[in-house]
């Protein structure tokens, strides 16, 4: 029979019906940390569980062929993800990021700086302007995330990847927010694709984990061999259980972005939303890029509300269905404020050069019913608002 290439098909019956053992349907999940040497200085397929494990490399497996790469390491979270990708830096390396990456990147990516591990320049990558600078400056790896947290920017990954090849550089894309269910930049030309499974992958806000896939196997083992010197492989019950929120993805993410689309729409309508960051709205400045490198735009977004940090106050105190919280991608809707939250970490003035407000607010769309998500938005739209017009003071 001939291997199935479409990736729906690859998400929902990689590891089905292989167990010789009892013929089990599902895939079983192996918990033992140790496994029997056959012979004496001979070790089987699997020695210890943080070298390798017959579930996690099930799970590497299935993330490889879902993004058309060679081989893939699965990782205990996104951030050790981000870190195993980048760990081959030397100190005076330069690595080129987003300003308005996802603040738990900006906040690693700074402290390996701080540490001399290597050089980091923050820029707007799609600003010609400024990726000129960077590339002008030799770097040795170029991070994307596209679209970016929280604001939601598109870049042109092929194009970047192709710079990125002719000057000798890396490069690296974070495809959390789109999954290889709507985005696989492997096919676009770059090296690694980086991913917080904790996300969409799993789906179910009840794993944290991460991984890279690589478009090389022989960097995949490289990748694979230093996450077991430094110990930050994910564990099994961790890859079991993303595995089983993979059989979903696709369906998943086809009915959370529909509703997140209507949900656009409707807060671009709202006098109490100054701005609405989707990418599949025409008037978003990365619609044309996102609809020629991506095969749906997400269900991820942003708004800026025009009352600002105070009017993002009452907003998540009105919100019933949508549940203040960090993370995203999962079953049930949420709503972040970035600057209180998820960018926390980065000082006032990164958060001010990468446009993140007071009055900025992320939504992460679920499965909800999409009236009663849009219900539940207007009723806090609507508490939003100050309670009467503010009087101009007399002179």
């Amino acid at each position: 029979m001939t291997k199935p290439r479409n990736p729906r098909t690859i998400a929902a019956r990689k590891g089905i019906a292989v167990d010789t053992s009892f013929g089990a349907v599902a895939p079983p999940i192996h918990l033992s940390t140790t496994y029997v040497f056959p012979e004496f200085e001979r070790a089987g397929t699997h020695d210890y569980s943080r070298t390798s494990n017959p579930t996690r490399s099930l799970l590497a497996e299935t993330l490889a062929e879902l993004e058309g790469g060679e081989g893939a390491v699965v990782t205990s979270s996104g951030m050790a993800a981000v870190d195993l990708a980048t760990s081959q830096l030397r100190a005076f390396d330069l690595l080129v990021a987003p300003h308005d990456c996802y603040g738990g990147t900006h906040r690693l990516l700074s402290a390996r700086r701080d540490m001399k591990h290597f050089d980091v320049m923050f820029v707007d990558q799609g600003n010609p302007e400024h990726m000129e600078e960077a590339f002008s400056a030799s770097p040795t790896m170029i991070f994307i995330e596209t679209p970016s947290n929280p604001l939601m920017r598109v870049v042109d990954i092929r194009a970047i990847a192709e710079r990125a090849r002719r000057a000798g550089a890396k490069i690296a894309v974070d495809n959390t927010f789109l999954s290889p269910a709507l985005q696989r930049p492997l096919a676009l030309g770059v090296d690694y694709v980086i991913h917080s499974t904790t996300k969409y992958l799993n789906g179910h806000s009840d794993v944290v984990g991460g991984a890279v896939v690589c478009a090389k196997k022989s960097e995949a083992d490289i990748f694979a061999a230093w996450a077991n010197i430094v110990g930050t492989t994910g564990s099994a019950f961790d890859a079991y259980l993303t595995l089983r929120g993979i059989r979903t993805l696709f369906p998943r993410i086809a009915q959370q972005q529909q509703s997140a689309l209507a949900i656009a729409r409707h807060l671009a309508k709202s006098a109490s939303v100054e701005r609405v960051h989707y990418p599949g709205l025409p008037s978003h400045p990365g619609h044309t890029i996102a609809k020629a490198q991506q095969s749906g735009f997400g269900a991820m977004l942003s708004f800026e509300l025009a009352g600002g940090g105070e009017a993002a106050r009452r907003f998540v105190e009105t919100v019933r269905i949508f549940t203040l919280a960090e993370s995203l991608g999962g079953v049930e809707s949420l709503v972040a404020h970035p600057a209180t939250m998820t960018h926390a970490g980065m000082d006032a003035d990164a958060r001010q050069a990468a446009g993140i407000t007071d009055g900025l607010l992320r939504l992460s769309v679920g499965l909800e019913a999409e009236e009663d998500l849009i219900e539940d938005l207007e009723a806090a739209l609507a508490a939003s608002r100050p309670a009467r017009p503010l009087r101009k003071k007399r002179a």
